[in-house]
């Protein structure tokens, strides 16, 4: 985002100097402020070029992120080229060890929810702890290294950490007809619910990728007048996912498409979709018969989280790459974006999808984001107060004390 020069003069009394104008183009402005006596200085926030920054909220958070001063540095050759850095960071990049402890959710149509705890800490942590829900992308689970990165950044800081496997992900079982999909948020306001009555005295937010992404958004958007969350992050998110089914029949992209519909045809052995070219198609055969649409292309039209960003009341970070093979920036609201005075948006020249191979940790550790995320989480949490929890019945839910098994990933 352009960003007018600033020059500053201050006049102090008579008879000392006036400060001439000072002008700096990549660093923090500071103003003098001179007295007789005393002199004090303010720092001013700014962010590098290389970064565009926009939103509603950009006055409101900007101040809370500690890296946006300095250049975007995709690491060399992998961050050069947005499909070896979405093939590296899917493929090569660094797994954390995470223990696990499952807990599963049975949802009103008889559907199974399967919730990844980071075991041992519901004793060890606070009952009053922040809780961080993580949202993986399209046939994404608790065991991607994005989300084991974000989760174990989130836990350093004191964060009570939760993934939510959507139904047939991350090893979950399919029990029911209704599957995960972009325009389904029904699930989403269940594990809210249920994780806030779990702890009602701890803040909770939430961080989606992808597709996942999505659905949070769109979850913000239509449950504006009862979502219980004090902040969230979208990353990757198509936000307009006809653009996206476009843009995945081009050229190289193609290859993502049919790496997308491979995994969705491991996980469904339905006789309907069971060869699948790509995820168009096993949309149209699937996912808008159990949804009920007419056609995929009303699917797409209808699950786009950009025509509910407006609506969003609670404070929502949003970063994009601007090379994203999968979800194209052309796809970015960002009119809606700096219309809502509750969301700001990051966009890196670089990043691929789901890579973001640069900063310290590059190319192996966690993504640039990370870093980011929690600083404008931690910025959330200083001054949140507890939102009153959604009800939430309890014949709903299946668990044992700490959950139905525990899993090392």
């Amino acid at each position: 985002m352009a960003r007018a020069p600033l020059s500053l003069t201050s006049k102090p009394p008579s008879p000392l100097p006036t400060f001439t104008p000072l002008r700096y183009q990549r660093r923090p402005f500071t103003t003098f402020r001179v007295s007789a006596t005393t002199v004090t200085t303010t720092a001013m926030p700014d962010h590098h070029p290389s970064l565009e920054i926009t939103g509603g909220a950009v006055d409101r958070f900007l101040p809370a992120f500690k890296i946006l001063h300095l250049p975007y540095k995709p690491f060399p050759i992998v961050g050069w080229n947005r499909h070896i850095e979405t093939i590296f960071a899917a493929f090569f990049r660094k797994f954390p060890e995470v223990r696990y402890s499952r807990e599963c959710l049975r949802t009103k149509d008889d559907g199974t929810i399967a919730l990844d705890w980071v075991s041992g800490d519901h004793r060890s942590l606070p009952a009053d702890s922040p809780i961080l829900i993580l949202m993986p992308g399209l046939t994404g689970g608790s065991q991607d290294s994005y989300v084991k990165h974000m989760l174990v950044k989130a836990r350093s800081k004191g964060w009570r950490v939760v993934v939510f496997n959507s139904r047939g992900c991350g090893e979950s079982p399919v029990i029911s007809p209704q599957l995960q999909s972009a325009s389904f948020t029904a699930d989403t306001c269940h594990v809210v619910a249920h994780v806030s009555s779990r702890y009602p005295k701890a803040n909770i937010y939430a961080v989606g990728w992808s597709l996942g992404g999505n659905i949070l958004v769109n979850y913000l958007g239509k449950e504006c007048n009862n979502c219980p969350l004090s902040g969230a992050a979208s990353l990757c998110n198509p936000f307009n996912l006809v653009i996206a089914d476009e843009n995945l029949r081009k050229g190289f992209d193609n290859i993502y498409d049919r790496a997308l519909r491979g995994d969705i045809e491991d996980e469904y052995n339905v006789q309907v979709g069971l060869k699948p070219k790509t995820v168009r198609e096993y949309d149209e055969a699937i996912t808008r018969v159990s949804l009920g649409f007419k056609s995929v292309d009303d699917y797409y039209s209808d699950s786009c989280s950009c025509h509910v960003i407006q609506h969003v009341q609670i404070p929502l970070l949003c970063i994009q790459a601007a090379n994203d093979p999968v979800a194209p920036i052309e796809g970015t609201p960002r009119e809606d974006i700096k219309g809502n005075p509750n969301c700001m948006l990051i966009v890196t020249p670089q990043g691929g999808h789901l890579g973001w191979v640069a900063g310290d940790e590059a190319p192996f550790g966690a993504p640039w984001t990370d870093n980011v995320v929690m600083d404008f989480l931690e910025h959330l949490r200083k001054d949140a107060s507890k939102p009153q929890a959604p009800s939430i019945s309890g014949e709903d839910v299946q668990q044992g004390s700490e959950g139905l098994y525990q899993a090392k990933v």
